[in-house]
């Protein structure tokens, strides 16, 4: 089965209502229209996939490979480029566009974000370990505790204050609850990872379940 795909931007969380008064939190993504950059093939590339690009970006900020790449589907220097693979590769054409209505309410799809960042943090808010006793001269509250057997080493996987947040992480099945073409809009059921005004790609579901 081919997989749709467009590219668009988390704009916020906002809440809607069915026919019969259910209410429904719902993720809007802003997906202006998307530009064929580029059809890849097994012949020229050793895969097939549809790339295309999102929101255009000032010629000064690109280099010259970017406007060369970007020219040849006589469009602007794209800021945010991703691949769709598994695609009907008939169904595109270089240059044109890639609108909202390529999904339909109701379909069942793959959002793929960038997580919020956090920087650098304890164990306990990074894996929501617990924290040490408070009072009696513990002097152990938020450390990370044992480190285990001793044998001069840490093994791999320990759960330790580090980096969290700013990973690729994909939610799967997730419903698409409205489709707005006039206003560029998918309202999405649930939410999707990444902040305010980050980018996302969204897919048909690659593991459509009941």
């Amino acid at each position: 089965m081919a997989r749709k795909g467009i590219l668009g931007k988390k704009v916020g969380m906002t809440q809607i209502f069915t026919e019969n008064g259910e209410l429904i939190p719902v993720t809007v993504i802003e997906a202006s229209a998307n530009v064929v950059l580029q059809i890849k093939t097994t012949e020229t590339d050793g895969y097939e996939a549809v790339q295309l690009g999102y929101q255009d970006v000032r010629e000064v900020l690109s280099n010259k490979p970017a406007k060369g790449h970007a020219a040849k589907a006589k469009t602007a220097p794209k800021r945010f480029i991703r691949e769709i693979r598994d695609v009907e590769l008939g169904d595109y054409e270089v240059g044109s566009e890639v609108k909202v209505d390529v999904f339909n309410e109701g379909d069942v799809v793959d959002v793929t974000g960038i997580t919020k960042g956090h920087g650098y943090q304890g164990n306990i808010k990074r894996f929501g370990q617990s924290r040490g006793p408070e009072t009696h001269g513990s002097r152990y509250h938020r450390i990370p505790g044992s480190m285990g057997s001793i044998i001069n080493r840490v093994f791999k996987g320990k759960m330790l204050p580090g980096r969290m947040g700013n990973d690729k992480v994909t939610i799967q099945n997730l419903m698409i609850a409205r489709v707005d073409p006039e206003r560029n809009v998918l309202l999405i059921k649930g939410n999707v990872p990444g902040a305010k005004h980050s980018f996302v790609t969204v897919k048909s579901a690659i593991k459509l379940t009941k």
